[in-house]
């Protein structure tokens, strides 16, 4: 049942808006406010509700996500488009070890309590004449899912060969032999390992039984082991609940611990032997496994003798065309990246001329205006001194140059009360 796999990154987008509220910060705080609420600063701030009916579970992804530095150091540099359209949900894959099993132990606990949900809602209306497939219906939005992941994966893997080979390109003759020597050496050591038993097989089952669940492989009982690894005991086996059967097996092939082996490629496998064991074993494909499908794939001959399985490093994932075609449609990619960059730097280039322009308008007015107000204070304010004070001159006093002129002949002064007649014209006529 895919909706009820609930995978974190089905709600990426949900985990990233909330992160990013609870990280913003006020930008205006008034600081004669603080102290007088001091009483309050060890009080935990209630967080706001999605409204969604797997919120708690939401909240404990978050609280577990953000203790992997890669994936809130991805968080905090991706753009909204990157969010909404999921392409951060990859970083998921990424994230430390002990990361990815604390989000799986969350997933299986979630799916648990929402199991019991559903089959309370069946029970409930099972007189009404809903079936049990009409119930699942509910759930096509994921039907898609893992089909979806194949084809993630698949260009996960033709971007490393992609990239392999770029670089391969920019070596010389003699490192590029010594990369390839190197590659083929971590392909034949990631490939030298324990047989990985066929998924669902009774050597498989088995060797849980005695491994994980520490028993005596003599006494081997399919039912008990159904009952056992029910976790949440409501009759089914669910996809979780397979997938952990198969921590052993791919035990045998990666280890985080070493360089050749690729933890993307391990749960890759992991989804494979799911959906290899779902095809043998789920009659009625409601993605659930009940004890009586169960018992009855035990009473095959598959489950005795099965073919051998074949790990992801023994087949080939995709073909010298489909490689082609990807790295053509990643050459498109680039080229129109390459165009959208010209663009934005002719952008901007054309704002910094601009910006120039109008930077030269202002130095420009700036001067004018600068000459105008000087010419106005030379035309005025009064003269100033050697110091710059300004010298103001007493009434009746006047600069050298700017007292009036005498006639000539009349450097005497004239006694007070007496007008000086003015100066006989040059131009009177006489008798």
């Amino acid at each position: 049942m895919k909706r009820l796999s609930l995978l974190p990154q089905q709600c990426i987008l949900l985990m990233s808006c909330l992160l990013v509220a609870l990280e913003a910060v006020p930008i205006d705080i008034d600081k004669t406010k603080v102290k007088g609420e001091g009483h309050v600063e060890g009080e935990k701030i209630e967080n706001p509700d999605t409204g969604l009916y797997y919120d708690e579970y939401l909240r404990q992804v978050i609280d577990v996500l953000e203790t992997d530095k890669h994936f809130r150091e991805k968080l905090q540099t991706a753009d909204i488009e990157e969010i909404k359209s999921g392409k951060l949900s990859r970083e998921l894959d990424l994230v430390s070890h002990h990361v990815r099993t604390r989000l799986d132990e969350l997933k299986r606990q979630e799916v648990a309590r929402l199991r019991m949900l559903i089959k309370a809602k069946m029970d409930s209306v099972q007189d009404t004449g809903i079936d049990h497939q009409a119930l699942l219906k509910q759930f096509d939005d994921l039907e898609n899912y893992d089909k979806t992941r194949h084809e993630e994966f698949k260009k996960y893997e033709m971007m490393k060969e992609h990239e392999r080979r770029e670089y391969l390109k920019t070596l010389d003759e003699e490192k590029r032999q010594r990369e390839e020597s190197k590659f083929e050496e971590m392909k034949k050591k990631h490939g030298d390992h324990p047989k990985v038993h066929h998924p669902g097989s009774k050597d498989q089952l088995k060797e849980v039984w005695e491994e994980a669940d520490g028993l005596d492989p003599n006494e081997f009982d399919p039912k008990t082991f159904f009952k056992l690894h029910d976790v949440n005991n409501d009759g089914f086996l669910d996809e979780q609940e397979l997938e952990a059967l198969f921590t052993k097996e791919l035990e045998k092939v990666y280890d985080p611990k070493n360089e050749e082996d690729d933890m993307v490629e391990m749960e890759e496998e992991r989804l494979r032997m799911r959906e290899h064991v779902m095809n043998e074993v789920d009659i009625n494909k409601d993605r659930l496994v009940t004890l009586e499908e169960f018992l009855r794939a035990t009473e095959k001959k598959e489950f005795l003798e099965p073919d051998s399985w074949e790990t992801l490093d023994q087949q080939q994932l995709f073909t010298e065309d489909e490689l082609k075609e990807f790295e053509s449609h990643i050459s498109q990619q680039e080229d129109e990246l390459r165009k959208k960059a010209e663009d934005l730097q002719k952008q901007k280039e054309e704002l910094q001329r601009q910006h120039d322009q109008l930077q030269a308008q202002k130095q420009e007015l700036q001067q004018v205006v600068k000459q105008m107000e000087q010419k106005k204070l030379q035309q005025g304010n009064p003269p100033a001194g050697p110091a710059g004070e300004l010298k103001f001159q007493p009434p009746g006093e006047h600069k050298v140059g700017d007292a009036p002129k005498h006639p000539a002949g009349d450097d005497q002064p004239l006694p007070p009360g007496h007008v000086q007649e003015p100066a006989a014209r040059t131009d009177q006529v006489h008798p």
